[in-house]
């Protein structure tokens, strides 16, 4: 009897251990070593943060306290507003830090580009006052905010991240350092985690970026130079295969076009990530496949002497882009990081393609060396006959 009341009172024990550990996690009933009193708080989502405030109407002003846990003196963090509605890009940020000295400075900095290092600055609004505090690991910005006039809900954006020699350094950008924002309004409390959202929606883009360019680039390209290299042997196929030829390359380069454009746009609404080798990669894909287009233009006629020099630039910037382009395609599957079917499946269209044309290219050749075989023998036999027809004539004679 005696063991399982030790073993129920270690129970309760552990249970209040636990829930008090819980509240100590909470943005309620939090104490400020200050003594400041907010009417409202919001446990933040994501990165262990959390937002006290009070609106005052009379003036369109708002108190505030942003608490950061799990802190130490070489970590900066921000707490911000974004007026445009977007994420990092425009974002009016209240900064705290360590400086050389060792003291926590607070300071505001607006935000332009996602290469901007936190540097000092005005706001696009007034921030009366601004401090800080460390204290056990937890870091907190308190500020005075005078909200931009005829609204009270805005974009909130928080992060954190590494200073190195009194100069903040970028923060990650995996995980939930990219979807710490949302929306709050401070005259009805009201708040809403739109990080989640707006990865579902990141992905819908990532996932059409990547489509558009697997098809275009990935698949009608290739197809395309095939249809121009090995149909056009065939005499049957003259000129079948200069339409097929122009048709994918056309297509190819339309829809190629449009994954180029998502994934402008992808980049402009994703601050903070940069593909600096996919997105060069890309750049140069549509300056080629631009040239391509306008050799098309350009195209001198069979007989012209300069044909053979627009063929040699024709085939060297074709055979180019589909190559970049397969480079670029397993670098945005390393990017996406999708499931391993998808790119086990480009792989096997690879494989299929690379088969077709390692037949093709076979048969070309076969076709190719025949009728070079073929032309000495038609040209001893027209020979012969026509010699034939002179000594006739002349033994008639």
């Amino acid at each position: 009897m005696e063991g399982l009341y030790k073993v129920v009172l270690s129970a309760a024990f552990f249970i209040v251990c636990l829930s008090g550990s819980t509240r100590a996690q909470s943005c309620s009933g939090y104490a400020f070593s200050n003594n400041n009193v907010y009417a409202a708080c919001s446990d933040l989502p994501v990165l262990n943060s959390f937002l006290h405030w009070t609106y005052h109407p009379a003036n369109h002003t708002v108190d505030l306290a942003y608490r950061h846990t799990g802190m130490s003196t070489s970590n900066w963090i921000v707490w911000s507003l974004n007026p445009t509605g977007g994420a990092m890009s425009g974002a009016q940020c209240l900064v705290a830090l360590h400086n050389s000295s060792g003291n926590v400075h607070a300071y505001t900095s607006p935000v332009s580009g996602y290469a901007t290092q936190l540097e000092e600055g005005n706001l696009s609004f007034a921030v009366p006052s601004i401090a800080a505090e460390f204290r056990s690991g937890e870091m907190i910005i308190f500020a005075t905010v005078a909200l931009p006039s005829g609204r009270t809900s805005f974009t909130q954006v928080w992060q954190f991240g590494n200073v190195n020699g009194n100069v903040p350094q970028r923060h990650e950008t995996t995980g939930d350092n990219m979807r710490s924002f949302g929306t709050i309004d401070f005259s009805t409390g009201q708040t809403a985690d739109t990080g989640a959202a707006g990865d579902a929606s990141r992905n819908r883009k990532r996932n059409r970026h990547g489509v558009l360019n697997v098809v275009s680039w990935g698949i009608l390209m290739p197809i395309g130079a095939m249809a121009a290299r090995y149909l056009k042997v065939f005499e049957v196929a003259n000129p079948l295969w200069f339409y097929l030829h122009v048709s994918c390359q056309a297509s190819a380069y339309i829809v190629g076009v449009a994954g180029w454009g998502t994934g402008l746009k992808l980049g402009s609404d994703s601050p903070g990530v940069e593909q600096t080798k996919h997105r060069n990669i890309g750049i140069v894909l549509f300056a080629f496949g631009t040239l391509q287009v306008f050799a098309l233009l350009l195209r001198p006629k069979p007989d012209h002497k300069y044909r053979v020099y627009w063929n040699a630039y024709h085939h060297a910037i074709g055979y180019s882009v589909i190559a970049l382009s397969i480079v670029n395609i397993f670098e945005g599957f390393d990017i996406l990081d999708p499931e391993k079917k998808w790119k086990r499946a480009y792989i096997g269209v690879l494989i299929a393609l690379g088969a077709v044309a390692l037949v093709l290219e076979a048969f070309t050749w076969f076709v190719v060396l025949r009728r070079k075989s073929d032309r000495p023998s038609d040209k001893r036999s027209r020979a012969a006959a026509v010699t034939g027809v002179n000594g006739s004539s002349s033994h008639g004679a």
